[in-house]
């Protein structure tokens, strides 16, 4: 069946197409070239006047794993009443901070999103992640593996064992978890905070291991290179939420030795101590060490007002803002000998000093970072507001007039912090469509996601003009997900389960020989066990696996 998209204005940076109206052609679930001209149409669909990308991509979004279920039990209360019943919510504006698998689906879709990545699947629940992401309708999904907290890396690593033994761990690991990536959160704090280490900074010792942040950056970076794939180093760096801590996250850059890595949520590791207050912008130091190197990347985990709830595995940043909680609830744990967990409730309030501040240091990251192939927008959902926020934050960033209105309404002193109200700049669609489609695509390795040239995946969407462009991003007119309508004027139509996305490696086998008896010791999960084939996926989880 051929469909032609008719006379839509074309946003595909990929492609370098800059708004032109242009014919997109739909056979099965690829876009395909021009047909023949005596080629029979089957179906056509006008988009004159109409605005068309790619779906959207979220690089960085806690979708599926323990914390999310543990922050929805926490939040239950939170519930707006029309979401009660899941089944009656689709023409409703999602308000609780960690939905349910269903409405992240339907309202990702809404938004026009169709591809989410799970930053943070520990190992020993992969299982767990994989299955939630399987139940999270209209969406393909993928997960980036987290490593850099586990005794047996950290025991590799004190060892001095050499860079090829680190490499095939890494890489079997990456492939018994049916990850796409790999993610290093707070290197090393996660442990040395069961070994009572309260702080760990990058070139600090951890108490036990006697290695530092710096080594497992440096390490992970090398393996990662050497195995060949395609995202950096996903790092949540040292220090997250700490003043002055914009020095951890240059030196976290430093320890990659010039190899690529993405500093996931920068926002919160842009922090100095300037003022009376001792907290300020560090977005200048920042900014200029991304504008510099060309091999880091960001996401900025931008912070919107309004309740929410913070999960995060970095539970050494948790237990700090336990005190903090709103409302007053926490939930802390320990995860197998690899990681950690931290639940802790928030509400983000325009008129208090550090929540404006981190509000304008979101901004001024966006603004200033000057290529937005290095930038990808995010709320690192949930912790710093809701992915249903996308759009506010969008018109944010294009419509320089309401972001100076939105600056009359927060904490004087953080406007007197910021140079949000001196900053001209305001993104372009082209620039919109970098940010959302084209740039996370490129950043994994996606060759047919985030654009609309010939062979790519049919997900596309249609959005109608309109002076308010929150209006615009937040009520598409039309969503393909793989060549097939499912949502129309905000009605799902239809709701096929996604696929999961990953990468394949290659590891010398020899590597499970040594991982055995670790597992036999320390293990709750028997090694023959641990490993997720792709027919478990295909069977047992309801997911096809797509390689890369």
């Amino acid at each position: 069946m051929l469909t032609v998209i008719k006379g839509g204005t074309i946003y595909d940076p990929a492609n370098g197409i800059n708004g032109e109206v242009r014919d997109l052609y739909i056979d099965s679930d690829r876009l395909v070239p021009c047909p023949a001209t005596d080629q029979h149409i089957d179906h056509v669909i006008d988009a004159h006047g109409m605005i068309v990308m790619a779906g959207g991509i979220d690089i960085h979004s806690h979708i599926g794993g323990g914390k999310a279920n543990i922050a929805r039990m926490m939040m239950a209360n939170y519930f707006e009443p029309e979401h009660l019943n899941e089944l009656d919510a689709d023409h409703s504006v999602c308000k609780h901070a960690v939905p349910s698998t269903l409405i992240t689906g339907k309202e990702y879709a809404r938004l026009g999103y169709t591809l989410c990545f799970e930053p943070a699947v520990v190992p020993s629940n992969a299982r767990q992640a994989h299955l939630e992401m399987a139940d999270t309708p209209l969406l393909d999904t993928g997960g980036y593996l987290v490593l850099g907290n586990d005794d047996y890396f950290l025991k590799l690593l004190a060892e001095k064992a050499d860079a090829q033994k680190l490499r095939d761990y890494v890489a079997w690991m990456l492939d018994a978890t049916q990850c796409i990536a790999i993610k290093a959160v707070n290197p090393g704090g996660i442990s040395a905070f069961k070994f009572n280490q309260r702080k760990l900074d990058v070139d600090e010792p951890h108490s036990h291991f006697g290695i530092t942040p710096g080594q497992i950056v440096r390490s992970l970076t090398t393996a990662i290179s050497d195995i060949g794939l395609s995202h950096p180093l996903h790092t949540h760096c040292s220090n997250l939420g700490i003043p002055g801590n914009f020095g951890s996250t240059l030196s976290t850059i430093n320890a990659a030795d010039g190899k690529p890595i993405h500093l996931a949520h920068v926002q919160f590791h842009s922090y100095g101590t300037e003022g009376k207050r001792k907290f300020s912008s560090a977005t200048l130091e920042i900014a200029q060490a991304v504008n510099s190197d060309s091999s880091v990347s960001v996401d900025v985990g931008h912070v919107m007002f309004g309740q929410t709830v913070t999960i995060s595995a970095d539970t050494m940043a948790q237990f700090r803002t336990k005190d903090l909680a709103s409302p007053n609830k926490s939930t802390f744990m320990d995860i197998e000998c690899e990681a950690g967990c931290g639940v802790v409730p928030f509400k983000y309030r325009s008129k208090n000093f550090v929540n404006a501040l981190q509000w304008a240091i979101g901004l001024e990251l966006f603004l200033t970072i000057d290529n937005p192939w290095q930038v990808f927008l995010t709320t690192d959902h949930p912790n710093g507001a809701s992915f249903t926020t996308y759009p506010h934050l969008i018109r944010l960033l294009m419509d320089r007039s309401f972001r100076n209105d939105m600056l009359s309404t927060i904490h004087r002193g953080a406007v007197e912090m910021s140079t949000i109200k001196d900053i001209s700049r305001e993104y372009s669609l082209y620039e919109i469509a970098v940010l959302t489609r084209a740039g996370p695509a490129r950043s994994l390795g996606l060759k047919d996601r985030g654009h609309l040239g010939a062979g790519a995946v049919a997900d596309v969407v249609l959005y109608r003009p309109a002076e308010n462009w929150d209006t615009v991003f937040r009520h598409p007119v039309l969503v393909i997900k793989g060549g097939q309508t499912v949502v129309r004027n905000g009605e799902i139509i239809h709701m096929p389960r996604g696929r999961t996305l990953r990468q394949g490696v290659d590891f010398d086998s020899g590597i499970e020989k040594e991982l055995k008896p670790h597992f036999e010791m320390y293990r709750t999960t028997r090694f023959s066990n641990f490993k997720i084939s792709d027919d478990e996926m295909s069977n047992a989880i309801g997911s096809d696996v797509v390689y890369y």
